[in-house]
């Protein structure tokens, strides 16, 4: 009687070499300063710009780190026990009502915009609602609970400032999902849906998967923002922020543009933006508005996901909706305190 043959045991080749990832990295480099905490600090205390520019990066980044990590934890148990399909089905029949409803139960579902666009994207498809997923994938990033008390943590004993963010942010998601119900065409979305986690995966592989990119990725552009932040205050010409206070129309636009560009993550961003205090309110509520909504990272995303045809058309419409609709939030709601 003869044996069964015996599966060979995979084996990695001789030459292989493992790559290194984003964690190993992260780690590497926090060793790295750690080592050479002493001399740079010494060297920053040196310095009255370096070291006014260390306190800022280093304000914003502490203050802001906390939200960051709940939010991503969040986005992670989401990830695990919130299927698409479940979103989709609390949706009401009607179009523009489901709109409405998207962009109010974004409010209950916390989570950076990088998580919002591949969950809108599986809302999005044939027998759904696309304005709904659209809107849904606005208004999550802008007005969950984490978002706003990060918001009234860094502007305290500014209320209002919180109410005009949900308020100009919320406005934004359902005009947009409106729009798209009038005039968006399913042509124009030409990438199929994104790759789902294998079969069999557990519950805690989704969520250590969706936490960890999520923090890697939002921590990677909090510092970034922190460290403009800085750079803001002792590279910019006391004469800029001037004008930008004599100009309404060149402030908006400015802090608008500059948020597109900074891509922070919504748990972050009002840190960042609070810390800018020789900028009006207006436009720094601006910037909070038109943050979550469209930057270049959500722009790359929604390529990848959509498709180049529908970024394209969704991204320029989305800044210009979320630049309006802030400035004249701003102007009911904070009135003289812009």
């Amino acid at each position: 009687m003869t044996s069964a043959p015996t599966r060979p045991v995979p084996t990695r080749p001789a030459n292989t070499k493992r790559r290194v990832g984003s964690l190993e990295v992260l780690l590497l480099g926090l060793i790295a300063l750690a080592v050479s905490a002493g001399t740079v600090s010494a060297y920053v205390a040196g310095s009255p710009n370096l070291s006014t520019a260390a306190t800022v990066f280093c304000g914003v980044f502490v203050q802001a780190l906390p939200f960051l990590v709940l939010g991503v934890l969040v986005s992670g148990l989401i990830a695990a026990f919130v299927s698409a399909e479940r979103l989709a089905g609390w949706l009401p029949g009607r179009p523009a009502f489901a709109v409405v409803v998207a962009g109010v139960g974004g409010a209950a579902l916390p989570g950076c915009e990088c998580g919002s666009v591949p969950i809108a994207r599986r809302l999005f498809g044939p027998g759904t609602n696309g304005a709904a997923a659209l809107t849904f994938m606005l208004s999550a990033p802008a007005i969950n609970p984490v978002v706003l008390i990060a918001t009234a943590v860094a502007f305290p004993g500014q209320p209002l400032i919180v109410l005009a963010r949900c308020v100009a942010s919320l406005t934004t998601a359902v005009v947009m999902g409106l729009l798209w119900s009038r005039f968006g065409r399913p042509e124009w979305v030409t990438r199929t849906l994104p790759d789902e986690v294998p079969d069999g995966a557990s519950r805690w592989t989704v969520f250590n998967e969706a936490a960890r990119h999520d923090f890697l990725t939002a921590a990677s552009y909090l510092v970034v923002g922190a460290a403009a932040a800085a750079a803001l205050h002792v590279l910019v010409p006391a004469w800029v922020f001037e004008h930008l206070a004599g100009n309404l129309v060149v402030g908006v636009v400015s802090m608008a543009l500059l948020a597109v560009v900074l891509a922070l993550c919504s748990e972050a961003d009002a840190f960042v933006v609070a810390s800018l205090t020789m900028v009006p309110l207006i436009p720094r509520l601006v910037f909070l508005v038109v943050g979550p909504a469209v930057d270049v990272k959500l722009c790359a995303m929604q390529a990848g996901m959509f498709g180049r045809r529908f970024a394209l058309r969704f991204g320029p419409a989305t800044f210009v909706v979320a630049t309006v609709v802030g400035t004249l939030v701003g102007l009911a709601v904070l009135g003289g305190a812009g």
